[in-house]
This record gives structure tokens, sequence and C-alpha cells, in this order.
């Protein structure tokens, strides 16, 4: 048994069975190795951006890692951006890279690099398998430091003679961090807190955001009359009308100030106080208002869940009546960003699972599906566009029985549309909205929050997709999409519905 083989026996030994790639010459031992090891599933990427976004949506709704195979430190750089977002996730995800065998680095030949300095500022674990007696201890590690809370990445640097090497072969499982428990204390202070605030609200985050955990949130709020919150970019939030009093911060700094003005206590459950995206001239980066005090009931590591259920019972609080919601409303005479949310909050299916990354036209989608029927709600964490299309393929592989929903800008979609082609070699049941609104939209807007109130038209061509228009229906078909344009409210109504029936890999244009 080789390197390779012990690798992907102790991969699928400690529970991780998928294996996202985009494999080169260093990684040919581990290629072969998949047809002598059974078990684990093998979903090629045309990039490995989109590698790691797949690997990334995966965890998000799986709740355990997968794995990624990527070829040297310029493979690992393509797939940075996502490995970012994915970091800031939390999502649990064993990061496989290749590197040339040990006596070759020597040479400095043409693809060396410092794979290890690649990946630290993604990882929260850096390992370089340096034998092939250890390369079963050194996955046993990565897997426990994917695997513990809150969700890790775990990078493991795979040198080509460890693969084909010979090896004592696996290495059984290792523990990894549960969620820490809240001390008691802890709950007994906030509920005194919460009891004695005016006006308080409990920012979410995290497995508090699961339906458990914003059900047990709910029991708080009726018992104290807090407001319940969600982060901006949660990575998975349990939406839809049981749910829909979880009210979203908003992304602007002034527009969260004027938010959380209101409030005197935010309690923080998984989640980091509010900042700023960006830093602006004359605006704030800090966004918790001077008034508002803040007290944490769970970090990041610990079990938020948990803990909001022993607060509630500290309460003394009941269940809670669940919030009445009416169906939004829009106009059949424009294509808009609150007509198509409509529309998909009117006929998406239950239980499915929706990408969003639509940037300037991101709002209608939120507002058309809060109270719909329970759904998964997955953002862009880490703020690196091209995440929703491959977290959107990775989520449709780790639950094959649910419907997946991906809408994106066309700006974004771009980054890694090669997504589509493994939508369409696996199958997926993922329907995919573009939101063509030929630009960087969200570039407009920042442009004039930076000053620029007059932009000359070089500037405004940076920000322009018009010459040419990206013909996405062409892009989609060539990768084995069904595919069709949207042009009035009618059209994509008819569009959308005829996707909810039907299985398999469907994108829709909308022209705005």
């Amino acid at each position: 048994m080789n390197g390779a083989e012990t690798l992907l026996r102790t991969l699928l030994a400690g529970g991780v069975d998928t294996c996202f790639m985009n494999p080169g010459t260093s990684e040919m031992h581990f290629v072969a190795a998949l047809d002598k090891v059974p078990g684990m599933r093998s979903v090629l990427g045309l990039f490995e951006g989109a590698v790691t976004g797949m690997a990334d949506g995966y965890g998000r709704i799986a709740g355990r890692p997968a794995a990624t195979l990527l070829h040297l430190g310029p493979g690992l750089a393509n797939g940075l951006a996502n490995l970012h977002n994915a970091r800031r996730a939390g999502t649990p995800l064993v990061n496989v890279v290749g590197d040339h065998a040990t006596g070759h680095l020597q040479y400095d030949a043409p693809l060396a690099s410092d794979i290890a300095g690649f990946a630290r500022p993604v990882s929260h674990w850096v390992r370089s398998a340096v034998g092939a007696d250890t390369v079963g201890s050194d996955t046993a590690r990565a897997i426990s430091a994917a695997r513990s809370a809150p969700g890790q990445i775990a990078t493991l640097i795979l040198p080509a003679d460890v693969a084909w090497s010979e090896s004592e072969g696996p290495a059984d499982p290792l523990p990894h961090h549960a969620p820490a428990t809240v001390p008691t204390r802890t709950i007994a202070k906030v509920a005194e807190r919460l009891q004695s605030a005016a006006n308080p609200a409990i920012l979410l985050r995290g497995g508090a955001l699961t339906a458990l955990g914003i059900e047990t949130a709910q029991r708080v709020a009726a018992a104290t009359g807090a407001v319940l919150l969600a982060d901006t970019f949660a990575p998975r939030q349990r939406r839809g009308a049981p749910f829909a009093d979880v009210r979203t911060i908003p992304y602007f700094a002034e527009q969260i100030l004027d938010f959380l003005t209101p409030f005197d206590l935010l309690v923080l459950v998984e989640a980091k106080p509010p900042v700023s995206f960006f830093a602006y001239p004359d605006k704030a980066s800090w966004c918790v208002p001077e008034g508002t005090q803040l007290t944490r009931l769970a970090m990041e590591h610990e079990d938020g869940c948990a803990a909001l259920g022993e607060l509630a019972d500290h309460l003394g609080a009941k269940a809670a009546a669940k919030p009445v919601v009416s169906p939004p409303t829009y106009s059949r005479d424009r294509l808009d960003q609150f007509s198509v949310g409509a529309i998909i909050g009117a006929l998406m299916p239950e239980d499915c699972i929706i990408s969003e990354e639509a940037a300037t036209n991101g709002l209608g989608i939120a507002l058309g599906t809060q109270g719909a029927c329970p759904h998964d709600y997955l953002r862009l964490t880490g703020g690196s566009i091209g995440q929703a299309l491959p977290v959107a393929t990775g989520a449709a592989i780790a639950a094959p029985d649910r419907k997946v929903i991906c809408t994106s800008g066309d700006g974004g979609a771009m980054y890694t549309l090669q997504a589509l082609w493994t939508q369409a070699r696996e199958r997926l049941d993922v329907t995919t909205i573009i939101f063509a609104n030929r630009s960087y939209a969200i570039l407009n807007v920042e442009m004039q929050r930076m000053g620029f109130t007059d932009p000359g038209p070089v500037a405004l061509s940076m920000l322009d997709l018009h010459d040419p228009v990206i013909d996405w229906c062409g892009l989609a078909k060539g990768m084995g999409v069904e595919a069709s344009t949207a042009t009035t409210v009618a059209e994509f109504e008819s569009q959308f519905q005829d996707a909810m029936r039907s299985r398999g890999p469907r994108l829709i244009e909308v022209v705005v």
C-alpha cells in the first residue's frame, strides 16, 4: 500500500468520503488510488476556485468536511479566494495539496513554490507529510483539525514521493474538539442583563441560526422582548415563515448604526460585533452605537444553540408564537429583484437551499423568500465574489434530494462559471439565476461612496460589462446546462416554475 492509498483510506475512516479536485502530475498516485480504494466520491472541477467553493458548500450543508485535491502552489493559489470564504464561514475542510517529490525540490523546478506560505493565511492547520510512514497519522490529524469547532481549514501538503512510497497503512480517526459548553455564570449574567435592558437585541450566527437555535432564541425573545438579528454574512441560516422574525443586519456602516441605535443591549451568540465591510472617508468602521452595551452569550467555538436553551430555561421562557407573515406583492409590469424574489418565494419547494450572491439584487431575494416555506440560506461570508455557483454545486452534492437555487450577479458568476460544467457532469439539481445588469453594479455604488460623484469615462468603463455583452445562455449550454433568458415577469415566472418542476441543472438569465 502506498502513501496515496493510505491517505485515502484514512480519509474514509475519518468520515471524509467526498473529494473535489483538479489534479496535476504530482497528484497522479492519488488519482490512481481512487480505483483501488472504493468509497470516495471524486468530483472534478475545471478551476481550483470552483473546487474550493464546492468543498465550502458541501461542508456548510453536510456539517462535516469534504476533501480537496489541488496541484502544487499555483493550483492552491487559484483556490485561495474561496478558501478565504470557507474560513470565514467556519466550514470544515481538508485541503490536500500535492507537491514535488522531496528530492526534486532542490532543483527549483518551474512549479516549485512556497505552498505552506500560500496556505497559512487561509488555513487553521498546515502540515507537510514528510514520509509515507507518517502520512496516515498526518491525515488523521488534518481531519481532527478540520472537524474542531466551529469548523476549520486543514491543509495537508502531499509530496509526490510520499504518495508513491510504501507506507504502513491507514491511521484510525482521532478525537476532535466539539463545541465548548458555555459556563453557567455566563448564562446567569446574560439573563440578568436581558431582563434589565429596555430594548435588547440578540445577534445570531453559526449553530444559533439552525432551526433549533432560532426556535430557542424565539423563546428568549418572547420572555424578554428582545429582537432577533442575523449576522449580515451568516454562512447558513434557517429561514422561511416560522423564522421570519429574525432580521438581518444591513450592509453599509451608516445603515448598521441607524439599525442598531434603538437597542441598548446587543447579545452576541457565536457572532462578532458588527463592523463596516470597508473603510470610507468620514464614515465609521466600528458599527456598535455608543449607547448600545455589548455582552456575549457564546463564542464562535462554543455551543450557542445549547446556551440559548439554557438561557430560555433560566428565564422560564415558554414556546413562542410563530410570526405571521404576508406574502410579498410585486408589480407584474417590471422585472427586477423584487418581482424575481417574490416569484422564487412563491414557487420554491420546501426545504430547498438558496446560495445567494446577487449583490445589488440581493435585497429582493432576501425579502421575497423571508416568509416562504422553510429553507436554508447560504451567504457570501468572506466577501470574495465568485462563491455562489460553486457553493450551490457542493451543497447539491451534500444534499442530493434537495432543490438548490443559486442567485448571482453576472460579474461575480464569471469568476467561477466552470461550476456549471460540474453541475452538468454530476447531474445536480441546481437552478442558477443570473442577474444580468451588464456591470459591476456594486462598484458603481462604492465609487460614489468613496467620494467620486462624477467619474470619467475611463473609470466607468472599468465597471461596465456591455462591450461585449456576456452570452449566459451560450456559456451555460456550452457546458451542458439547459438555459433560457427572461426579459419580462411572465417569462421568468414560467421559466422558474418549469425549473422547479423538473430535475437537473438549469440556468435562467434575468435581464435587469
